[in-house]
């Protein structure tokens, strides 16, 4: 087992591949974001009791279609990495209005890193929970 740290340089590049995620929903533009995903990256998560899941390009056109999310206010809360494998929790308030709890696996591929998918958590509307 290796003992070697954790460059903190690939902290920083995971966090700037989910900033891409991030600029596309403010902007409302799914091709913003495409640059964080990997070309087979899958998402799936809940909207009400609806399954909704697939190839992220159903994110990036529902995207397309929600808007731009002009007060997001995202929040990275948590990147785990081991190797060229991490997790990363995103939680973003007022996505048009809603809040949702992103959690992302990514592979570093070719030297970058990708999203390889997304489960999310849309919460209820009302209180915090």
């Amino acid at each position: 087992m290796s003992s070697a740290p954790t460059d903190v340089s690939e902290y920083d590049a995971i966090a700037k591949t989910v900033q891409h995620y991030i600029d596309g929903a403010r902007s409302g533009r799914g091709d913003d974001m495409k640059p964080a995903f990997h070309k087979d990256a899958t998402v799936f998560g809940y909207v009400g009791a609806d399954l909704f899941a697939g190839p992220t390009q159903d994110l990036f056109d529902w995207n397309d279609q929600n808007g731009a999310a002009t007060g997001l206010k995202p929040r990275i809360s948590s990147i785990d990495l081991i190797g060229s494998v991490a997790t990363v929790r995103l939680e973003l308030e007022n996505w048009t209005g809603h809040r949702f709890t992103d959690l992302f696996t990514l592979l570093k591929v070719d030297g970058e890193w990708k999203i390889m998918n997304k489960v999310f958590h849309l919460h209820p509307e009302g209180p915090a929970s």
